[in-house]
């Protein structure tokens, strides 16, 4: 378990910063004109902050931490005695999981490689009479799309149609894999066209969507259908 709790540290930072050598150098150059879209999303880190604390004070570094950067999590630990009370067990095995959201231009066979290599040299300088086995399912390749592509400006005027707003255009740490699936065996350009709230709570146990995201969902839909029809 200390063996662990030492690998885990070195993987990042309180901040957010990932320890692993190599694996922000295949991240895709930040543009001028990427830069533009996260300076007009409408955000305010102090409306942020009544809910949660922000490890970056400025609105773009934020943007980017959760939209363009990769992140690491630590998920969690198996072995031992986890449980309420007090019961001294040492484990003679335990297993850690944590897992890594890519982000373009990163592989995931070369992003494997890296923090396996990462992980049994720091191994290797514990001296530990232990030994380190590393497990990694497949991963999948992130993906991102044109914002100036057609179909995202019929996107653009369903929305303002419906709810009466220019939207944001935003990036989403979200997984999705099916959507490059998609773009590959059609050839066509995909769209994520959001119908709920950012606090709805996705995949969690108190997941919602309100009714009123329901029923503009459906005009949101028929408006899009219907721009996408005028291309």
């Amino acid at each position: 378990m200390t063996d662990l709790i030492h690998l885990f540290s070195k993987l990042i930072t309180s901040d957010g910063k990932l320890l692993i050598p190599g694996i922000s150098n295949t991240v895709a150059p930040l543009t001028e004109k990427e830069l533009e879209l996260y300076k007009k999303v409408d955000f305010s880190i102090e409306d942020f902050k009544r809910v949660g604390k922000c490890i970056q004070e400025n609105p773009v570094d934020f943007h980017m931490a959760r939209w363009r950067y990769p992140s690491l999590s630590i998920h969690g630990i198996q072995g031992a005695f986890s449980g309420e009370g007090s019961k001294t067990v040492i484990p003679c095995k335990v297993t850690g999981k944590f897992s890594i959201r890519l982000v373009p231009n990163q592989e995931p066979e070369k992003i494997q490689a890296l923090v396996s290599d990462f992980l049994k040299t720091e191994f290797a300088g514990l001296q530990s009479p232990n030994k380190l086995h590393i497990y990694s399912p497949e991963g999948g390749m992130p993906w991102v799309s044109d914002p100036d592509h057609p179909n995202y400006m019929a996107g653009k005027r369903a929305i303002q149609q419906v709810y009466g707003v220019e939207p944001d255009f935003t990036r989403e740490g979200g997984s999705i894999p099916v959507a490059l699936t998609f773009e590959k065996a059609t050839g066509r350009n995909v769209l994520l066209l959001p119908l709920g709230r950012g606090d709805d709570g996705a995949h969690s146990v108190n997941e919602k969507i309100d009714e009123s995201n329901y029923i503009n969902g459906i005009k949101l839909l028929g408006a899009y259908l219907q721009e996408v029809s005028k291309l």
